[in-house]
């Protein structure tokens, strides 16, 4: 081939180049277009599928009218951060919903985009509230805390959630990008192709591993106010802890994430009865890793913790754990190296007025 190219014309030369480059091109336009047209089907099915769960709860007749009773009226929010096992524990929700009778629906935004605008916030918040066919639901996506009060709901979801060392997360995704992973190996990536290691990209100072890249977990668990999005903002902090503590029911950690679906199923088994076995058991919750991944070296670590914003996402990260070890020590007992829910450690005595 070498030898053919050097006998060819110049001007012959110049157009293969150009021919090549033209191919080039009309094949990633065309890859676009493929990745376009499979969003819409995954959009037309979906709607699709609603339409039919719908129309089969009509057909039940009064049963849609009748008030729903309390286990029933249940709605789970899992806003998942991304790169911190969100797939791996998602799996285990769509594996379980027709066994344990409860609905799983991914709330799939415009580009991951995790602030929604005020109307859909609107639009969100009436669905899960008045969407009764969807009940029991399990909704997960890559979406930013959303205050129910705010819009007068009385009763507010169960929100539960997954964070992880932020530098481990930031080298997971920076890989992710460029190869993916083996849950859909064949879907082309944004920055396929780019075969720079983490390591060289911090080297190099590159956008795609600044320490404003680390800024993640905070802003999900802040919510959809401005300050939020603020990187390095301590009131961001602030409010994420506060939310973390007060409107979460429990957030795990992607390092010990077996013991974050036991107490799941020990605290929540109207969804999550039998999670804790098919975690241990099953294949699609250990499917989703990503390929290529290069582990930072000790040097590249240090450039990232001498940043502030490592500094502040670290501190909530550690803030979380902490949380979690404190729940998990006073919910189960280890014996013989293994972890075992505690049973019910309470009762009701001195009962009055004695009944007759």
């Amino acid at each position: 081939m070498g030898l053919l190219r050097i006998m060819m014309p110049p001007k012959l030369q110049l157009l293969a180049v150009v021919a090549f480059a033209v191919a080039m091109l009309f094949l990633e336009n065309q890859i676009q277009k493929l990745e376009e047209s499979r969003s819409k089907l995954e959009r037309a099915i979906a709607r699709h599928e609603v339409r039919e769960i719908e129309q089969r709860h009509t057909m039940d007749g009064p049963r849609q009218e009748a008030a729903l009773d309390e286990e029933e009226d249940l709605v789970i929010i899992y806003n998942r951060v991304p790169k911190t096992a969100s797939t791996s524990f998602t799996n285990i929700a769509y594996d379980l919903c027709a066994k344990n009778k409860y609905h799983v629906l991914h709330i799939n935004t415009t580009k991951n985009n995790p602030v929604m605008s005020l109307q859909d916030q609107v639009r969100f918040v009436k669905n899960i509230t008045s969407w009764k066919e969807m009940k029991p639901g399990f909704y997960h996506g890559h979406v930013s805390y959303l205050d129910f009060a705010k819009f007068g709901v009385k009763k507010k979801p169960i929100y539960i959630n997954v964070v992880r060392d932020p530098i481990e997360r930031l080298v997971s995704y920076y890989y992710f990008l460029r190869f993916g992973d083996d849950y859909r190996p064949g879907l082309r990536r944004r920055k396929q192709g780019d075969k720079k290691t983490f390591d060289e990209c911090v080297a190099e100072g590159g956008s795609d591993c600044a320490p404003e890249k680390l800024w993640l977990q905070i802003p999900f668990f802040c919510g959809h106010s401005s300050e939020c999005w603020n990187v390095g903002s301590r009131w961001a902090m602030d409010q994420a802890k506060y939310n973390l503590i007060n409107e979460y029911f429990l957030v795990g950690v992607t390092e010990e994430l077996e013991d974050f679906v036991m107490l799941l199923e020990a605290a929540l088994p109207r969804f999550f009865r039998g999670a804790t076995e098919l975690y241990r058991t099953g294949k699609k919750s250990h499917l989703r890793k990503t390929t290529e991944k290069k582990l930072p070296t000790k040097q590249t670590i240090a450039k990232l913790q001498q940043s502030h914003i490592w500094k502040m996402e670290n501190e909530f990260y550690e803030f979380a754990l902490e949380q979690f070890q404190f729940i998990r020590a006073h919910a189960v007992r280890e014996k013989d190296g293994d972890l075992f829910i505690l049973a019910q450690n309470f009762f009701y005595e001195k009962i009055y007025p004695k009944s007759n």
